[in-house]
């Protein structure tokens, strides 16, 4: 069997997932927010490997973002406004606001719909990246700093738990992160006493209606047991069961337990589901296929529990036994190849594994457990609750910096949180403690606000790979984490997500929360650990057609593999459009993709999308970043913070600013920084590089846009309607104004979309010094192209 391992020096297989084309029937989760951020492009220079297809490495696209509408008035006597909306989703997937203008078109009681605790739906709409859209205006009724209700109305709080529980007694069926008195609540009326809950039920229950009469989920590979295995049928399964289970607590229709035992039984004992052995989940090939599986067939256990004759619960415990917990088991006490994911594990080794797979596998594992708890007479759940716990708490709650960022990339946060909530709030329901988990990392608590930073005015700051599809994995974690850490914050800004309408969130959102999730937030951040290091800042937390920008330099090794050389990258947003952006994944199955990032031959970084050609930073003598760089950053900022406002107005003197020497990451004195200037109404990029005579200095840019060039010192960008201009302000040498500003530069590759990539290029080497003048064409504005010239180690907020 190979060797799974990321960090083994001759490791050359793939070890995760391979992105995959988007199906009818499948839950895209986070398709609709990769869709733009994520640049599809050709990739330069002899790449080996085949590589997938802009469909293949997004997981989703915008095909299914409408056109616009009026949707409704918004409360506190705000003016909805037309705004581009989405459509309802797949139809076995779970939507929530792509779907909020369709949903209302025949539920208008919930778009005016006033809670038990005087909460409404705030957001009025969804831009074309599924992010929720605000009124505008100075209104502040309703709209205080994130607090929770200070004397709930009827059915407008959680009762309390009327089951006593501990380490030595297990709470009855059902007890997996939803407990019966949760169930009862619902039904008895905080469903109907609350906007959201109203929302998300309706949503739940109509996707698991999709399934009825259909086909159970098809048994594929991907790429053989050995590349992707069955992550995808797995994590689809999954989804069905959680969708099924609460449309049957709810309802009382044994139509949804039926389809559930047609989904739980052919992937048990199903002839065309795998090998007819203890192997068909994949356990030796993809330990996830099996973790996501056994997580399956744990909610399924629990949640029908009362549902299920004798005979099925044998079927479905015995799977999980045979063909999940034994499995585990094996993997957490021996030398096992497919157990590498086990990190720190006893007997394991030493080697760290902060990242997803640590926290899927064990997540599931523990489900598994706690399912069958009581029942299970082979005492391998006994066995996984006493490992398990201990082996996430020594990996998968390593996965925060100390700041919050994610130790993988941005996309690969939902895998690793959705795993670490499942684990937490099933331990705490089922034994009234989550074993310490939680509390174990300080860096914990801080990881949901990483993601809101990491998260642009049209989709997230996705440097790395962003990986398979999402199917069940949300950011709705952050409903339990805001309410584990008392940080309401969390749960107010994830509430308004299109992602929300799944059946987790109806037991980890807190119905007492109320205000605005911006009141009183910071619109820059600077997450300076440096193992993850990055900055970003923006014009408004409501206002999806303001500027964002981020920027990342740090360590470019230890992200499980999934990081990119990319020092110095960025993404900038504006006018509602991505004007720089990243690629994400390349094609999973591709010779030595996963090969370690710690070694600078690593064939990873031959692959264009993970080299540093194909980031948005600068290109010394056309090679590679070293992989040891460890940059020096400055962040400085106004410090402005929203108010209550959905409309923020920025003073002329507001700005921030990020400079990092990421010299170390080359083998010239290289610098770069970014800021507002102006207001905020522009950006302005420059860099300062000491190369070598004859080593060629290239400034690159990855755009969707439309790029047209006037003369060699300013391109025009077109996307979406909208314009953005790049100027060239200040260079030296004089002669580098004479460089062509922009080319087409990739060579379109079979199945991908071509991609401008925006160049300056100096090559005679030497001194090079390059200021570029982002000015979006903000509508009634007339903006100059002149800037102070300032360099970079003089930078600060009065200086330009």
């Amino acid at each position: 069997m190979s060797n799974r391992n990321p960090y083994a020096a001759t490791s050359s297989e793939p070890r995760y997932e391979k992105p995959k084309k988007s199906r009818k029937g499948l839950w895209i989760l986070l398709g609709l927010l990769l869709a733009v951020v994520i640049i599809v492009g050709a990739v330069l220079g002899g790449v080996l490997g085949s590589r997938a297809s802009k469909k293949n490495n997004d997981s989703n696209s915008h095909d299914n973002a409408g056109g616009s509408g009026n949707n409704g008035g918004a409360s506190s006597g705000a003016h909805a406004s037309n705004f581009p909306t989405g459509t309802k989703g797949a139809d076995s997937g779970n939507t929530a606001l792509p779907s909020l203008v369709s949903f209302w078109a025949t539920n208008r009681a919930v778009e005016t719909q006033t809670g038990a605790n005087g909460q409404v739906f705030l957001p009025i709409a969804t831009d074309t990246y599924m992010n929720p859209g605000y009124a505008t205006g100075t209104f502040t009724s309703g709209l205080a700093a994130p607090t929770h209700v200070a004397s709930p109305g009827t059915n407008g709080a959680w009762p309390a738990d009327d089951t006593q529980v501990s380490r030595s007694s297990i709470r009855p069926h059902p007890r997996i992160i939803a407990p019966k008195y949760k169930w009862d609540a619902l039904k008895n009326g905080l469903i109907a006493g609350d906007p959201y809950f109203s929302f998300w039920n309706a949503t739940i229950v109509a996707n698991a209606s999709s399934y009825l009469g259909g086909a159970t989920v098809t048994y594929v590979t991907d790429g053989g047991l050995d590349g992707s295995g069955i992550l995808d049928v797995a994590r689809e399964i999954k989804l069905r069961i959680k969708n099924l289970g609460y449309a049957w607590q709810i309802t009382g229709n044994r139509a949804y337990v039926d389809h559930a035992w047609d989904e739980l039984n052919n992937a048990a004992t199903g002839s065309n589901f795998g090998p007819n052995d203890n192997t068909r989940w994949n356990p030796q090939g993809h330990f996830l296929d099996t973790a996501e599986m056994t997580a399956a067939f744990a909610i399924g256990y629990d949640w029908m529990y009362d549902a299920w004759s004798d005979s099925q619960k044998e079927t479905i415990r015995n799977a999980i036994v045979n063909n999940g917990l034994n499995w585990g088991i094996n993997a957490l006490t021996t030398a096992t190849s497919y157990g590498w994911w086990t990190g720190t594990s006893p007997g394991r080794g030493n080697q760290l594994i902060d990242g997803n797979w640590n926290c899927v596998c064990n997540g599931g594992l523990i489900l598994g457990a706690l399912a069958i708890s009581g029942d299970d007479t082979t005492n391998a759940s006994q066995q996984i609750l006493e490992l398990a716990p201990a082996d996430a708490q020594a990996n998968c709650f390593k996965g925060a910096y100390d700041d919050g960022t994610w130790a993988e990339t941005a996309n690969y946060w939902y895998f690793g949180t959705t795993g670490a909530a499942e684990m937490v709030s099933a331990l705490t329901t089922a034994y009234g403690d989550d074993s310490g988990l939680a509390a174990s990392n300080p860096g914990w608590s801080l990881t949901s606000l990483f993601h809101i930073y990491v998260t642009g005015m049209t989709s997230l700051f996705n440097y790395g790979d962003h990986g398979p599809n999402k199917y069940s994995s949300t950011a709705n974690s952050l409903l339990l984490w805001g309410s584990i850490f008392n940080r309401p914050l969390y749960t107010l800004f994830q509430r308004d997500r299109y992602d929300a309408s799944e059946p987790y969130s109806m037991f980890w959102y807190d119905p007492t929360v109320e205000g605005a999730w911006w009141n009183g937030l910071a619109i820059d951040a600077n997450f300076n650990d440096t193992r993850g290091a990055w900055a970003t800042a923006r014009t408004s937390w409501t206002d999806n057609s303001g500027v964002y920008w981020a920027m990342k330099s740090s360590e470019l090794s230890n992200h499980q593999a999934h990081g990119d050389l990319d020092c110095g990258d960025f993404v900038l947003d504006a006018l509602g459009q991505r004007w720089a952006g990243e690629y994400g994944s390349g094609q999973y199955l591709s010779p030595g993709y996963f090969d370690s990032d710690a070694n600078q031959t690593s064939q990873r970084w031959t692959y264009y999308r993970k080299r540093t050609e194909g980031q948005n930073t600068i290109l010394v003598n056309y090679q590679n970043q070293l992989v040891g760089a460890k940059p020096v950053n400055k962040f400085e900022s106004t410090g402005t913070t929203q108010g209550a406002a959905p409309s923020l107005n920025i003073e002329s003197s507001d700005s921030a600013l990020f400079v990092t020497d990421m010299s170390s990451a080359y083998t010239s004195t290289t610098k770069r920084g970014i800021r507002f200037v102006n207001g905020r109404k522009q950006v302005l990029l420059q860099d300062e590089v000491a190369a070598p005579t004859g080593q060629d200095v290239m400034w690159r840019m990855q755009t969707n846009a439309t790029v047209t060039l006037n003369g060699d010192t300013q391109a025009t960008l077109t996307l979406g309607g909208q314009t953005l201009v790049a100027n060239i302000v200040q260079s030296q040498p004089a002669g580098l104004k004479d460089s062509p500003a922009g080319v087409v530069d990739p060579v379109p590759a079979p199945g991908n979309d071509p991609v401008t990539v925006l160049v300056i290029d100096n090559t005679a080497g030497g001194q090079t010094n390059i200021q570029v003048l982002f000015t979006p064409q903000w509508p009634g504005e007339s903006l100059g192209t002149s800037v102070n010239n300032v360099a970079l180690d003089q930078w600060n907020l009065g200086s330009h």
